[in-house]
């Protein structure tokens, strides 16, 4: 400030000779002060993010229960949800019940002191307390219709997060040289769902497949490749079916000793990097490599990094000295384990021959991940009964001073099994695992043969019905998958996947789909509806119906709000649906066209209606995004 003052007390531009008695030092701190404010100044501009209604008026209610009650509000999480019907206004807290209790008194001279600490702000129209001591909260018309207009000009943007993170989602993982089954259908679903969630919030994100690269069976894999096909360093041999290939192997290992002997030691040979082992495991890597990738195309994950066991293998020789030099890991029964803080297994870091475990595999990568990648998030996105042993990689990261909780945010998403409509393990008839590639193909077949019942082939050009074909298809997969709770076990059936009545995947491809023509039956072009959007006095919001849609789509920040915290994908499903619903009832009750009855010709469009309509639109659209779900212009 000192620098700043003197500097500016001088007019250097009017007297040339003066600024030869400013020092330049003085003038270089001066530069340096400014070019740092300015840094500051841009880093603090908020970002050109979507209100959340509900984190805006939890905010409001947070401080004013504090100024209420300064002595129970330390523990008190504001209780706020949308009201169920009209006459209960916008918005319905329910703190005053359970404040009561603390300070002893009625709930209802809770609500009022609340409500009489409560700043309105530019968001409240008004308050009252009903029933027992339910807070109502009306919003105001303007705050909406703004909010609305920015969607409309600027599209669909995140709420705020309290910074952009570098964030690490783990996902997919399959086996080299086995065939994805449907055991690897949900981590792929919910960790591509969730990569792009923090690609829209603005995190940068780095998806990596940790797949299974290393370990003993290669050792069979290689002799078997050499055996089979001895000029494999010079002609690529033919293994396109590498779950074939890997049960010829494994046969030829329980069978015969020498070859188990062949094995072992090309194990050995892999391990020290022997060049014509590691051309043969490059070789069979990258055959598995192109059969994923062929999966991950159809469903549309994309930016998935493959990083295996085999890149954490010289990395895990660091983290035992580490270890060791901590104090942390003790001997036991000729092993060397480490005991998490609260828990009640120990992690194997080194089996009693010398060689490391998944354990010492997933230390090697938290700790690189953290320091190396500088990820201040990392999620792991794998099956609900890796639960505990992610909690104690987690806590053994903490306790040997990697994982700082207060910098670091760590997620295991968790999630239940696929089962068949007989409710158990999801099987082929015969009882094998069921191919991914499979799948996907029935998916095909059975959105193909239900877009023919409803008469779309003979409507859609052949391009845009294979188009459809694929969005159901996939759409209708992945759906399944996130509407359900991923906590829970889920069944998976095509015939309620492909239902196009009730919250499915088909129902709001369909919806959306419907939704966006409704511009173009108006004959209003994308740059026509913005230039609508950006006329004066444009926005109306007199129709109840009107004003709930509105409502509806401002909820859309708060529901990713609330995702960014627990990442459970299905209520942004429910949210989709019910957007669809609502959308419904306003349709039904405002005209948004008006066509001649005879002609079917368009005499009269009411083009805020319209806009509001392309404002749903862009919702639904953002949202299926997330869930990777890819959207038609027709169906």
């Amino acid at each position: 400030h000192e620098v700043e003052k003197i500097y500016q007390q001088l007019d250097l531009s009017d007297d040339p000779e003066l600024e030869k008695l400013v020092d330049e030092n003085l003038k270089c701190r001066y530069r340096v002060q400014q070019l740092k404010m300015s840094i500051a100044k841009e880093r603090a501009k908020p970002l050109d993010r979507m209100i959340s209604v509900q984190a805006a008026l939890s905010a409001h209610l947070q401080a004013a229960i504090r100024a209420a009650y300064p002595e129970a509000a330390t523990v008190v999480k504001v209780q706020l949800t949308s009201s169920a019907k009209e006459e209960f206004g916008d918005y319905q807290c329910s703190n005053a019940m359970s404040l009561a209790k603390a300070v002893k008194l009625q709930p209802r001279q809770v609500a009022a002191a609340i409500v009489d600490k409560l700043e309105a702000g530019d968001l409240i129209e008004k308050t009252e307390i009903a029933g027992p001591g339910f807070i109502n909260i009306s919003l105001r018309r303007q705050p909406v219709i703004e909010e609305l207009n920015r969607l409309l000009v600027h599209g669909v943007r995140p709420p705020p997060v309290d910074r952009k993170r570098r964030v690490i989602v783990d996902y997919s993982s399959p086996n080299i040289a086995k065939q994805m089954h449907v055991g690897h259908l949900r981590s792929t679903i919910i960790g591509d769902s969730v990569a792009r969630l923090c690609r829209f919030l603005g995190h940068e994100v780095l998806a990596l497949n940790h797949v299974g690269d290393w370990g003993t069976q290669f050792g069979m894999l290689i002799a078997h490749l050499k055996d089979r096909f001895p000029d494999y360093a010079t002609k690529c041999p033919p293994i396109g079916d590498l779950q074939a290939f890997y049960k010829e192997s494994k046969v030829r290992f329980d069978s015969d000793e020498q070859f188990k002997q062949r094995a072992y030691a090309a194990v050995v040979s892999l391990q020290r990097r022997d060049p014509d082992s590691t051309a043969a495991w490059k070789l069979i890597c990258d055959a598995s490599r192109k059969d994923f990738q062929r999966v991950y195309n159809r469903l549309g994950v994309e930016n998935l990094v493959e990083r295996g066991e085999s890149f954490y293998q010289d990395l895990m020789t660091e983290v035992v000295d580490e270890l060791k030099s901590g104090g942390h890991l003790v001997p036991d029964e000729g092993r060397l384990i480490m005991w998490p803080p609260g828990c009640d297994i120990p992690l194997t870091v080194v089996k009693s021959d010398g060689g490391f475990t998944y354990d010492t595999s997933d230390l090697a990568a938290i700790r690189q991940r953290l320091f190396a990648e500088s990820a201040d998030w990392l999620i792991y996105v794998v099956d609900i009964g890796q639960g505990v042993h992610f909690k104690g990689i987690f806590s053994a990261a903490e306790k040997a001073g990697w994982l700082n909780p207060a910098v670091a945010r760590v997620d295991h998403v968790g999630f239940g099994v696929v089962l068949g409509e007989d409710r158990k393990k999801f099987k082929t008839r015969s009882g094998d695992t069921v191919r991914l590639t499979d799948l996907l193909n029935e998916g095909i077949e059975r959105a193909g043969a239900k877009l023919a019942e409803k008469g779309r082939d003979k409507e859609l050009t052949p391009q845009e019905l294979k188009a459809a074909q694929e969005a159901v298809a996939y759409g209708c997969i992945k759906y399944a998958d996130l509407s359900h709770n991923r906590n829970n076990d889920y069944v998976f059936s095509f015939d309620k996947m492909l239902d196009d009545r009730g919250n499915t995947a088909v129902y709001l491809l369909y919806a959306y789909t419907r939704i966006s023509s409704i511009a173009r039956t108006a004959n209003l072009s994308p740059d026509q509806l913005l230039k609508l959007a950006k006329s004066p006095g444009i926005t109306e919001l007199q129709h109840p119906k009107e004003w709930k849609l509105a409502k509806q789509l401002l909820r859309f920040a708060d529901v990713v709000d609330k995702l960014t915290q627990d990442l459970l994908l299905h209520s942004l499903c429910d949210f989709l649906y019910e957007t669809a619903c609502v959308f419904t009832e306003f349709y039904d009750a405002c005209y948004c066209i008006e066509k001649n009855r005879d002609s079917g010709e368009v005499i009269r469009v009411n083009h805020w209606r319209i806009l509001l309509c392309d404002a749903t639109a862009k919702i639904m659209k953002a949202g299926l995004d997330i869930l990777g779900i890819r959207t038609v212009g027709r169906m």
